[in-house]
């Protein structure tokens, strides 16, 4: 801890002690990230950090595990003003901006090199994008690659027809991918999965590794698919009206704090990940490798569903900047091909 941060926390401790009150903006943060979870811990960490740094006058009150509802539910409570911010992964944040959901697109990026470059070529335009619809983006917290879990085993997308797939309801970017597939998937939201899993309403999830453990789902399936359908996107983001409320100091310490901090998770995520790869393997999880002959089908089904996206998501015009972008990328770097 800096000698500034200990003497802000000796600052905000007298202020407390003298009866004074200290706290004046509260960010009321929601997400679905469960409590003791990576992103949880993170944000008490950043929570701690900007009480400290502020001596005082801001904080955040959490609400993890999806108290506030799924991540569509949030956004509207955030706009009606019950909430102040929230962790989201791609479903929540195209509510608010939706170009910035090319990070999300189906069967597009093939390394975590892949992704960053896209993201920070980017990075003003999305940006750009969040303030436009009325949010602040406090910094990114990537999900991770994406895959598909079942309880019956799947190698290719044939295998995939025959099973009940869930997709996250009202989701553009799943429904394109499922339509370019050929699926007819199960739309529920988040919070519905568990019970349709044990039901056997659905036998087949997308989540990331980690995410598949946290929220229990592991316990419903038996096998994954080793070709990820996309690397998913997160972002803590804040209200702009209460961003635009705060007084400069508090902007600037907020952002500072919440860059250093959450940044921090987009590597956490990527060991949090693998470490839960072989969680996965060593309670039986089998990772199935789809057949070589069928790789092209990869390639085809994600322009299709990137395609299928132009007009709901973004223009042609964006979508076609951004491979011509990572078509550069990759002919630079062989190795990511």
């Amino acid at each position: 801890m800096t000698v500034r941060r200990v003497l802000a926390v000796l600052a905000f401790a007298a202020l407390s002690a003298a009866g004074l009150p200290a706290q004046q903006y509260i960010i009321k943060f929601a997400t679905l990230a469960p409590e003791g979870s990576t992103w949880i811990k993170v944000m008490r960490q950043l929570d701690s950090a900007v009480r400290a740094d502020s001596g005082g006058r801001l904080g955040f009150r959490l609400y993890p595990g999806g108290v506030a509802g799924d991540e569509k539910d949030v956004i509207r409570k955030i706009r009606l003003g019950q909430y102040t911010g929230g962790g989201f992964t791609g479903v929540g944040i195209g509510e608010v901006a939706k170009e910035v959901r090319i990070l999300d697109a189906p069967l597009f990026f093939r390394s975590y090199d892949e992704v960053e470059y896209i993201q920070q070529k980017y990075e003003k335009d999305f940006e750009q994008a969040f303030r436009d619809g009325g949010f602040v983006l406090l910094g990114w917290a990537e999900v991770g690659f994406i895959y598909v879990f079942s309880s019956k085993l799947v190698r290719s997308f044939a295998d995939l027809r025959n099973l009940k797939p869930w997709m996250w309801e009202g989701d553009p970017i799943a429904q394109s991918a499922y339509q370019a597939i050929g699926v007819s998937p199960v739309p529920l939201s988040a919070t519905d999965v568990m019970t349709s899993l044990q039901t056997g309403m659905v036998d087949a999830v997308y989540a990331s590794p980690y995410t598949l453990i946290a929220l229990q789902w592991f316990t419903r399936v038996s096998y994954a698919m080793t070709q990820p359908l996309a690397d998913a996107l997160g972002a803590a983001i804040v209200s702009r009206k209460l961003f635009d409320s705060l007084p400069p100091d508090l902007q600037e310490i907020l952002l500072r704090d919440s860059r250093k901090l959450i940044g921090q998770l987009t590597n956490s995520s990527r060991q949090d990940n693998a470490k839960a790869i072989e969680t996965l393997k060593s309670r039986g999880m089998k990772f199935i490798p789809a057949p070589p002959e069928i790789a092209s089908e990869f390639d085809q089904v994600g322009r299709k569903a990137r395609q299928l996206l132009v007009g709901t998501l973004y223009s042609q015009e964006f979508l076609t900047d951004v491979e011509n972008s990572l078509a550069d990328y990759r002919a630079q770097h062989p190795s990511s091909r």
